[in-house]
């Protein structure tokens, strides 16, 4: 059975996991910070700029144009902008999902180990029951494999129709400030 030391020191591997993955995920926190600020001080420059533009402007048909030409960047910079907010949160599911795995790992590691151990330790005549155990592990953990499989393609065309609307949604942008222009 476990020794005080072996559960000490399972302790303390939990603890050093949970502040590592506290970090990461104010790491994330951060970086999302960070990118509302330059999103706010971006947004506040062209606010001024625009509204010098909107103030200089002299007829009807210049402030149709204006609104013209700022409809497209407009479009460009919140398709930017989700990106980037994809990446950070893709970025920091990465970093949980591995420490999740190698945490897995070592338990899927540790439970074969008290398999192992029990089966050699059972009484003769109970090979079946102890075969049956490990067969359950072993569809257990193909289970597992499965739908950790499914689940990153999923995440991968999940990722790929992202970026495929997000590629639509700006050339129909485009195309419709192309249309105002011209009209």
């Amino acid at each position: 059975m476990l020794t005080p030391e072996q559960i000490l020191a399972s302790h303390k591997a939990n603890v050093e996991t949970l502040f590592g993955l506290t970090n990461k995920a104010f790491e994330g926190v951060e970086k999302l910070v960070e990118l509302n600020l330059q999103v706010a001080k971006a947004t506040l420059a062209e606010v001024a700029e625009n509204t010098q533009a909107a103030l200089s402007v002299k007829d009807a048909q210049e402030l149709l144009a204006l609104q013209t030409s700022l409809l497209q960047p407009s479009a460009e910079k919140a398709a930017a902008y989700s990106r980037h907010l994809y990446d950070i949160a893709t970025a920091t599911n990465a970093e949980v999902a591995k420490v999740a795995e190698a945490q897995f790992a070592d338990v899927q590691t540790k439970f074969n180990s008290v398999v192992d151990n029990a089966a050699k330790n059972a009484p003769a005549g109970t090979e079946n029951a102890v075969a049956l155990v490990k067969s359950a592990v072993a569809a257990a953990n193909n289970a597992y494999e499965s739908a950790h499989k499914a689940a990153k393609q999923a995440a991968e065309v999940a990722e790929a129709n992202f970026q495929a609307v997000t590629t639509t949604a700006v050339k129909a942008t485009q195309a419709t400030a192309k249309g105002k222009r011209a009209a």
